[in-house]
């Protein structure tokens, strides 16, 4: 049965090639806790290493705890291929560095989580990969930073903390014009938004969030469309299209369709050259707990988004508080792409500014009793926090506005708890700042 015709519900318990384990008839995937695999014969192993099939060669690389992850996440998403990493800073990382050497650059909402604005403003600049950050209110900003050197598009769907949403399918067309990829950070709305539908190139998550959602294990993964073409245009995407020397001289955009008979350049590429030489793998246990998060996760969200929006109506003039921040209260521009790309709700994060500033932020967090105090988003639990004096402490004052981060600004990540609790905490909080 194809994954197509089938609902998100089905689709995290019954994608893949996995159904149960050919050895012990187990339903449950098992954990594969091992290093390597055992080769047929040398032919096979050769085979192996010259990419033309795909086996085990080493966990570092491939492993079949995470093969399941891996191929689960990508019928959600509707791609072709995934690569299950360490976490989802590392997807993050490895997405980018599987387009861009020293002297390439990107062009970059600058609505985005605190880890990326470093990676991309400090870190990369020391690799020599230049990040542009384009205004996603002007997606025509994208085409008008982009020069002969830019390799990708990068943009959160839901940015945290700012929760406008990003225009998927008006910036993709632009660099479709110049035949560069877009790249969505989908961490905050799996479920209620399909980015390649739109027109993204990759996906990726930190499967830490939503997908995991107990927070008890820390993983990523990155997703290939399998719709950009990376050969169109050799001199716009020079990774894909000159020889690798660490591969004989393998040129992947050509190479990999032909020898394995699907568009997986891009997914292959990460896999066999950045996995192998960066090592951002994932352990199989922490794939296995993902995985049982995953199964629940069309449940889950349902219950993450209707509290995110009663507590949202619940705050909507509160006296203690100027402004709340959730797309459903939203209008103009802003609302019509809420609507446009989240299509089974609004979201499971909430933020809100309150009077008072800086000081404010901190004494409404000190005084919470049921929400938890954590660096986190996507949790079983409520989660709140005050960027400003946290996540998104390393970045400059103007930095922290662009990002979205005011000095009294609050953000919550809506658990599953009863809403009538929550509530409750978060009003006797409110009444003693």
């Amino acid at each position: 049965m194809s994954t197509k015709s089938l609902h998100p519900e089905t689709i995290v318990l019954h994608s893949g090639e996995y159904r149960y384990d050919t050895t012990t008839n187990s339903v449950a995937v098992p954990i594969y806790q091992t290093t390597s695999y055992q080769f047929e014969n040398t032919t096979h192993a050769g085979n192996l290493f010259a990419l033309k099939e795909l086996g085990n060669i080493y966990t570092r690389i491939m492993n079949p705890t995470n093969a399941v992850l891996e191929e689960r996440i990508t019928a959600l998403e509707g791609g072709v291929a995934s690569i299950a990493v360490s976490s989802g800073q590392a997807a993050v990382a490895l997405s980018i560095q599987n387009l861009c050497t020293s002297g390439d650059n990107i062009v970059s909402s600058p609505h985005i989580y605190g880890g990326t604005w470093n990676l991309f403003s400090n870190t990369l600049k020391q690799f020599g990969i230049e990040v542009r950050y384009a205004d996603p209110e002007n997606p025509n900003s994208f085409g008008e930073l982009t020069d002969n050197k830019t390799r990708a598009y990068f943009g959160e769907t839901l940015p945290n903390p700012r929760l406008k949403v990003f225009p998927i399918e008006e910036v993709s067309k632009i660099g479709n014009k110049f035949n560069i990829p877009l790249i969505l950070d989908n961490t905050a709305s799996p479920i209620t938004c399909k980015p390649i539908n739109y027109g993204a190139a990759i996906v990726v998550h930190s499967l830490t969030k939503y997908i995991g959602g107990h927070g008890t294990s820390i993983g990523g993964i990155i997703v290939d469309s399998g719709k950009f073409d990376w050969v169109k245009n050799a001199n716009r995407q020079p990774l894909f299209n000159q020889p690798d020397h660490s591969y004989h001289g393998a040129i992947w955009g050509t190479l990999v369709p032909e020898a394995l008979g699907a568009p997986i350049a891009y997914a292959i590429r990460a896999r066999v050259v950045l996995l192998r030489d960066l090592g951002s793998s994932i352990s199989p246990t922490n794939s296995f707990n993902l995985i049982q998060g995953l199964e629940t996760l069309p449940l889950r969200y349902r219950v993450h988004q209707s509290n995110a929006q009663k507590i949202a109506d619940y705050l909507t003039n509160h006296p203690s508080i100027t402004k709340v921040i959730y797309p459903s209260l939203f209008d103009g521009k802003d609302r019509e792409l809420a609507d446009k790309y989240l299509t089974t709700g609004y979201g499971p994060l909430l933020g809100f500014e309150l009077k008072g500033g800086v000081e404010a932020g901190k004494k409404f967090i000190d005084n919470l009793k049921l929400i938890y105090h954590v660096a986190n988003i996507g949790d079983a639990r409520t989660l709140a926090i005050h960027p400003a004096s946290t996540t998104h402490s390393q970045l400059s004052e103007s930095d922290q506005l662009l990002a979205g981060v005011t000095p009294g600004y609050i953000r919550i990540s809506a658990g599953l708890e009863h809403i009538e609790d929550i509530l409750s905490d978060i009003e006797q909080s409110l009444e003693n700042v």
